[in-house]
């Protein structure tokens, strides 16, 4: 469960571009042959349909119908109650609740069409009893994975998702400007508390508290000893839009060049050659559900190589002088020929 505030910002997220993000998925159902399309949202899954309406779930889960001529509409699991926040925090056409979520969008696809062909995002990962639910409402519905339809509209980010990435980056530089204190539980409540009052929805922080030792991230229960370089993660949520921003607490030279090494790698984005003399790296990204789904990297077998003008965030390993460190940054890939570009600065002053 979040435990940010969750709002809406018609100056952030315009209704202009909600609608252009939904008449691209009409015209691409219509090409399709598609009556509907049915996205999944959960607390740990709700990125397709945050980019399409805004709405971001606290808890619980929902199905967002899109009827091919229509507006969206919400099926929640949640009680009637929350009817009017979710109708704040989001732009859709209307909110149906009933706890068999599959059940009551199939009932109301149906009735639309009963044989209505319905095009279904993350089609392997839509739970198994919601599908079944599904089925049930409708035995004639035509179901189909419109995964690839789905992650190809939105491959490249438009001017506010880029600007909502900047102030979450900015929101992360911020925070993790106040990691001080005399132990590194304190520095992660300074951290945490200074990115919820700069409005992040969600922070998630982890550390490697000695890299000499071990360079891995992990979530810190108890207290632990620091070493004489370290390095903390965050991960951060604004309006929907998640990127992970790494410090390393280390000597500021050895600070720089792995910063300038990450950004010549990023650069060079989508194609991995930047990354050759690295130890590791993983680029994570959006495609359907998860804010931040592995895309490619040095243990990736199989690749889903982000388009240009993509949102990712990068994590790499690097050794400097036999010194090995973390460095990861929210970034833009170069289009139009472009170089890639980083949204945050991971020197600290």
């Amino acid at each position: 469960m979040r435990r940010g505030l969750i709002s809406r910002s018609v100056v952030e997220l315009p209704d202009a571009v909600l609608e252009a993000r939904l008449d691209r998925v009409r015209a691409a159902m219509r090409a399709d042959g598609l009556d509907a399309l049915l996205l999944y949202t959960n607390n740990t899954r709700p990125a397709g349909v945050s980019w399409l309406t805004g709405f971001v779930p606290y808890w619980s889960e929902a199905l967002l119908v899109v009827p091919a001529g229509g507006a969206p509409y919400l099926v929640a699991a949640l009680s009637f109650r929350v009817k009017s926040w979710i109708e704040r925090v989001s732009r859709i056409g209307g909110v149906l609740h009933h706890p068999r979520i599959g059940l009551r969008a199939g009932q109301q696809i149906a009735a639309a069409r009963k044989d209505a062909a319905v095009g279904i995002v993350d089609f392997d990962g839509l739970p198994a009893g919601i599908a079944a639910d599904l089925r049930e409402a409708g035995p004639d519905l035509r179901p189909t994975d419109a995964s690839t339809l789905f992650a190809t509209l939105r491959s490249r980010a438009d001017a506010a998702e880029i600007a909502l990435a900047r102030k979450a980056a900015a929101i992360a530089q911020a925070a993790l400007a106040q990691a001080r204190g005399e132990s590194l539980n304190a520095m992660i409540a300074a951290v945490e508390r200074q990115a919820r009052l700069l409005g992040a929805e969600e922070i998630y922080l982890a550390a490697a508290p000695d890299l000499a030792r071990d360079a891995r991230f992990i979530r810190i229960e108890g207290e632990r000893t620091l070493g004489q370089r370290f390095a903390l993660r965050a991960t951060v949520a604004y309006k929907g839009t998640w990127v992970r921003l790494i410090r390393s607490f280390c000597e500021s030279a050895l600070a720089e060049q792995a910063a300038a090494r990450l950004a010549q790698a990023v650069a060079a984005l989508p194609s991995d050659r930047g990354f050759k003399d690295f130890k590791s790296f993983v680029v994570e990204g959006c495609r359907m559900a998860q804010p931040l789904e592995p895309l490619m990297g040095s243990r990736i077998e199989s690749a889903n190589t982000p388009a240009p003008g993509a949102l990712v965030s990068v994590q790499a390993l690097i050794s400097i002088d036999g010194t090995t460190m973390p460095v990861g940054a929210p970034a833009l890939i170069g289009a139009d020929g472009g170089a890639g570009s980083l949204l945050a600065s991971l020197l600290w002053h």
